[in-house]
Parts: structure tokens; C-alpha cells; sequence
């Protein structure tokens, strides 16, 4: 598969990555000059300074975790109730490599499953929800494929090396975010830092890795230029193949943004990238996984333009987004076998007021038109709209939010969402929260207009709850999280037959075609530790427990894993040497709906070093797969053995 990206934003908003960087810095500065015991500068919430900003030092305390996905904005993570994750830019780099499951492998409630090694599709689920039901951002940008059948994000095309931070909320949120935000909500930011930065590592299956950066700013603006490249041979994609089946990726682009007046400010990025997959297909006569000389060529691209206004007491950002995905698929002999080609167009606005006393008032509307074609199926398009607004009161210990939306679909008319969280520190530093929302999913446009197609198809719908205590921060000292949840969908979209259903969903000539008949329960929990054993070493670990289950049948859902979580350890010498291990537990599961094909479970063990050589260089590298453990997340599809890797990182 070929995999171009091109990506042009031009923002204003906390979802581009620098205004997104200045913002937080900002709103970082004031939370550490309240857990000081000094008074923020209120001026400070209405306009931030841009570019790097000089914290206020707190002994023994990290820099606050921001987090966009809980309120569109961009609040302390200690500010929700609701579950959230938010992995760096520092801890992207000390995993390693350029598959992003290594990174995700340490959120609570999250597993995947892949196609094959890297660049095959890989799903991402998130207790328990399917991968389609995932709201994945990219800058804030949604970049779901409107082409796939059920809409939804391959991670297989995402690659580290252009990432500054991972944020990951686990619980339904369309009150902010609309559509697909049943699961839960991922944003993935992109770097923006000033100086040179590259790195370049090698290693088994022919595999390179390669990727840089570079940015220069003033008071008034900031231009970066990153790069990256990605090749491997691979291995073969069908478990019983001896071909094997490569991938490469390039990817380059640029972030800019200008201070036009002090309280108003333009960004922008530009971004292209170039890859190709090789696959395994299922030729006659067995129709059966097997090597083929099959490829896939994917054009992606995506990005916004927009304008920030940070007043007093008002914030306004508005943009205009947009996100295409084309894809071509080869036979052996070179043919075209299949093209489909997806676009998003979005215009969206959010602000916030604040009112008195820790009292705010948060709004937005969007529009969003999604597209498609297919070799197969003509050009069709469905247009949503939606607005929100929600009322959110922090003050000492306390944090309260809630908020409710409206979306109307050309097809399927209104759907109300409705969303609370609640958060309270307690006098010895724990803090209990609790959060409830709602979330829904717009039928795809192939389940809406294919020849498989129901017009008539409602929302997938769903709704969540959970209530967490936690202490610490996750990175730092003591620390120690515990979640319970639950969440019910209904109107779940399968395929189903035309034959022996009464009343029928079909149209005349259909021998099967999409309908709203499932429904599906998930709960459990999920534990999250760490503690630091010495002045260098730190232990640390997640474990979620998900109880999936389709409640029309009683089986569990395919390739939900009911055990899973990882656990690492990372020692810091005082001369320059790092290292760490990784071990990720997956429980059985089945591959199929119903459970005919069970999946065995698996433990993986990696190993990683670095040494640095002064403050701008440095050398790495890192064992994957120790023990060369057999093991697969899809059925018939092969997973890499042992892999060595070692590599340099220079800073300027």
C-alpha cells in the first residue's frame, strides 16, 4: 500500500499543534502558580502569551497535564471527571520505534488488533467499543476514512515520528465531539519545537527508521519543517506465507503560525507523505489467506485553517478542516482491483466565557459534509450539524461540568446528547471523580448508500459511566489510579440477510444489506500504578479488566481480549544511561462473533537502553519481542518474532 498524506492546516485553535502548544504552556504556567499558593494572572486566561513560556517552579511537582479531549478546549486533567490519558512527547520517545501500539499499549481500556506487521490495518478499541466507534483527531482534525465500510480510523498508517503527544479519553463524549465518540476520543498532536532534533535507527526485517525536525520563532511567529521515512521488509502477512510483505512511509511537512494583533492569532501546517504496503490475499481455489503479490496505495491528507481570539473573558476559535483518504488496490499482474476515495469537510467554532466565581460557560457548532466513491458504488454524500453547550464550575477541590448537544443528520434526523463529570480532591491528596455521558455514531456512508445500503438506518447509540479514585501523577512519585465502568449501545449496525427476516429491511434485489439490530454491554475495570522503588528506578503498570458482551446472543465481542495490561520498568543512571523493560499480558479471546474461533492469549517482553552523550546527543536501542513468543490478534495473520533495533538521536 502506498500511503500519502497531505496535510495542510492552517489554525488558530488548541487542536493545531503550536496555538495548541502556546495555549497549554499558558494555562500550565497558571496552574502552577496556583499549586504554588501564588495568585494567577487572570489577564493570562484571556490571552495567553505565545511561544514558550517559563513555568513558575514547584518543588517535586511535573509540569499539569493538559488535555483537549474532555472539554474541546483544553483543561487540567485534574479539572474533569473524566478518564483521561495523556502520554508525551518524552515518554513517545523512550518506547521507541515508530509503531504507535508500543506507546498505546500503556493506556487503561485500550487493545488493538493488526492485519499483518507495520502499516498493516491495525483497530484500535477502547473498553471494549469496536475500532469504527473511536473518535480518532489529528490536531483536531477528525481523520476517519468517510470510504471504509464502517468509517473508521487504520492506525496503520500512523507513525510516531511526527507526534508530540498522545491524548486519549476512555468513556462516550459526543456532548463535545458528535458523531463516533462512543468508545471514546483520541487526539494526536503533532510537534512543533524550535532548534533541530533527528534521529535515525536500524534494525531486523531490513527495517529504517528516520525522522526530523526543525523550527525557528520570535515573539510574533513560528515556522518548523519535520520529516520522516519509514521502510521495512517485513514479513509475511498470512501466518502460513514464506513471502515476505514490506511497507514503507515518507512523510514531510511544515507549521507555521503569526501573532496578528495580541489577542488574535493564525496558524497553519503542510504536510505530505508517501508509503506502500505489500498484502496477502485469498486466491482460488481455497479462498483462504494466503501469499499474493497484491499491494495497496493510500493518498491521506488533512488539515484546517483557522483564527483564535482570546479576549478577557471570552475565547473564540473558529477553523475550516478537511481530510481526504484514496485508495487503490493492485492485483499481481498490476491491475487496478478496487479504488475508493473519502472526504471529510468541516467548520467549526468553539468558545468559552467565564462568567464569576470559577463559573464558565462552554459552546460550539459544526458542520461537517462527508463523501465517497467507490469502484463499485457511485458518489454519494451525507451532511451532519450540531450544537453544543455546557456549563462547567472549578473552585478549589471542586470541578463540575455538565452539558448537553443536538445533531441533525440529512438521513436520520435528531440525536440529543447528554454529558456530567464531577471531581473532588480530598484533604490527603486522593481524588474521586465520577463521570456519565452519551454517545452516538452516524451510519456510515457505505451502510447508508452501497449496494448493501439502508437509508433508513438510525444512530448506533450508547451510554457511559464510571467512577475512578486516583492519587499522584502518573509519571511522577507515588502514584495509583482505580476506574469501574459501564457502558450500554444499542441500535448497533450489522449485516444482515434478506432472507427469513420479517419485516424485511431490504430493497427490491438485495440479498442482504445493513440494519440497527444489536446490542452490546461493556464493564470492568481499570488499574493504573507507579511508584519510584529509588531516586533512578520507577515501576510502573496498567490492567483493565473488560467484560464485553453482545446482548443478543450472550457471546463476548470478537477480539476483545477479557485481560490485558503492561507493565514496565525504567532506571535513570546520574552518568547518562537509561534503561528499561516492557511486558504486555493479553488474555484469550475469539476472532469471530460467534466464538466459534478462539484466540490464545500472549505475553510479550521488550528491552531498551540509551546512553547520552552530553546534552545533544544520544544513542539507542531495544529488543522487541525477547523470548520470540508465537502468538496473533487476528486469526490467520502473522505477528513479527525477535526484532533488534539500535539507533542515534541528535539535538540542537
Amino acid at each position: 500500500m502506498t500511503k500519502y498524506v497531505f496535510l495542510l492546516t492552517a489554525s488558530a485553535i488548541p487542536g493545531a499543534a503550536l496555538a495548541q502548544d502556546s495555549t497549554e504552556d499558558a494555562l500550565a504556567e497558571i496552574i502552577a502558580a496556583q499549586d504554588a499558593g501564588e495568585p494567577a494572572d487572570q489577564a493570562n486566561y484571556g490571552q495567553p502569551p505565545r511561544g514558550q513560556v517559563e513555568p513558575v517552579p514547584v518543588v517535586d511537582e511535573p509540569a499539569a497535564s493538559i488535555t483537549v479531549t474532555a472539554n474541546g478546549l483544553g483543561t487540567d486533567i485534574r479539572n474533569t471527571g473524566q478518564p483521561v490519558t495523556v502520554i508525551a512527547r518524552e515518554e513517545i520517545v523512550s518506547v521507541q520505534g515508530a509503531d504507535p501500539t508500543r506507546v498505546l499499549a500503556r493506556v487503561p481500556g485500550l487493545t488493538f488488533s493488526r492485519n499483518g506487521g507495520v502499516g498493516g490495518f491495525t483497530g484500535v478499541n477502547l473498553r471494549g467499543a469496536g475500532s469504527e466507534q473511536v473518535l480518532v483527531l489529528v490536531d483536531g482534525v477528525p481523520v476517519a476514512d468517510p470510504s471504509a465500510p464502517a468509517g473508521g480510523f487504520d492506525f496503520g498508517s500512523l507513525l510516531t515520528g511526527t507526534a508530540s503527544k498522545i491524548d486519549v479519553l476512555r468513556g462516550s463524549n459526543s456532548t463535545i465531539w458528535g458523531s463516533d465518540a462512543i468508545g471514546g476520543v483520541i487526539d494526536i498532536s503533532t510537534r512543533a519545537d524550535t532548534g533541530f532534533q533527528g534521529s535515525l535507527e536500524a534494525g531486523s526485517r531490513g527495517s529504517v527508521f528516520a525522522s526530523a525536525l526543525g523550527g525557528v520563532s520570535d515573539d510574533k511567529f513560528y515556522v518548523g519543517l519535520t520529516g520522516s521515512w519509514y521502510a521495512t521488509d517485513g514479513f509475511s502477512s498470512a501466518a502460513n506465507g514464506v513471502e515476505d510483505d514490506g511497507f514503507t512511509q515518507m512523510a514531510t511537512g511544515i507549521t507555521a503560525f503569526y501573532d496578528v494583533a495580541d489577542n488574535l492569532e493564525l496558524s497553519g501546517h503542510l504536510n505530505m507523505s508517501e508509503s506502500q504496503l505489500d498484502i496477502d490475499g485469498f486466491p482460488a481455489p481455497f479462498f483462504a489467506l494466503a501469499d499474493t503479490g497484491e499491494t495497496q496505495k493510500t493518498l491521506r491528507y488533512w488539515g484546517d485553517i483557522g483564527l483564535s481570539y482570546y479576549g478577557t473573558d471570552l475565547t473564540l476559535r473558529a477553523r475550516y478542516s478537511r481530510a481526504d483518504t484514496d485508495r487503490t488496490n493492485r492485483a499481481e499482474d498490476r491491475t487496478v482491483a478496487f479504488e475508493s476515495k473519502g472526504q471529510m469537510e468541516r467548520a467549526d467554532i468553539r468558545g468559552e466565557y467565564r462568567l464569576v466565581g470559577g463559573l464558565t460557560a462552554a459552546f460550539g457548532y459544526d458542520y461537517q459534509r462527508n463523501q465517497y466513491e467507490t469502484t463499485f458504488d457511485q458518489f454519494a454524500q451525507a451532511d451532519i450539524q450540531g450544537v453544543y453547550a455546557q456549563m462547567g464550575w472549578v473552585m478549589g477541590n471542586h470541578s463540575v461540568h455538565a452539558g448537553a448537544r443536538v445533531d441533525d443528520h440529512d438521513y436520520f434526523g435528531s440525536e440529543t446528547s447528554f454529558g456530567a463529570d464531577a471531581s473532588y480532591v480530598l484533604s490527603n491528596g486522593w481524588r474521586v471523580r465520577a463521570s456519565v455521558g452519551e454517545g452516538f455514531k452516524a451510519p456510515s456512508l457505505f451502510q447508508l448508500f452501497s449496494d448493501y445500503g439502508n437509508r433508513a438506518l438510525e444512530p448506533e447509540q450508547s451510554t457511559s459511566v464510571d467512577i475512578g479514585i486516583e492519587t499522584g501523577r502518573r509519571n511522577s512519585g507515588r502514584y495509583f489510579s482505580l476506574t469501574a465502568f459501564r457502558r450500554d449501545s444499542e441500535n448497533l449496525i450489522d449485516f444482515v440477510f434478506c432472507t427469513g427476516v420479517a419485516p424485511t429491511p431490504c430493497s427490491p434485489g438485495q440479498f442482504g444489506t445493513y440494519d440497527n439490530v444489536e446490542r452490546a454491554r461493556s464493564q470492568g475495570i481499570e488499574a493504573e500504578a507507579g511508584i519510584n522503588l529509588t531516586s533512578d528506578l520507577r515501576l510502573s503498570g496498567v490492567y483493565s479488566l473488560v467484560d464485553a458482551e453482545d446482548r443478543m446472543t450472550g457471546n463476548e465481542l470478537a477480539r476483545r481480549p477479557r485481560n490485558f495490561g503492561t507493565f514496565f520498568a525504567d532506571w535513570q543512571s546520574q552518568f547518562g544511561l537509561s534503561l528499561g523493560a516492557d511486558l504486555r499480558i493479553v488474555g484469550d479471546s475469539f476472532n469471530d462473533a460467534g466464538n466459534f474461533t478462539p484466540i490464545d492469549g500472549y505475553e510479550l517482553v521488550d528491552l531498551r537502553a540509551s546512553f547520552d552523550f552530553g546534552d545533544n546527543f544520544e544513542v539507542f536501542g531495544r529488543v522487541e519481542n525477547v523470548f520470540d513468543t508465537e502468538y496473533e490478534t487476528v486469526t490467520g495473520y502473522g505477528t513479527p518474532g525477535t526484532g533488534v533495533f539500535a539507533g542515534v538521536r541528535a539535538r540542537m
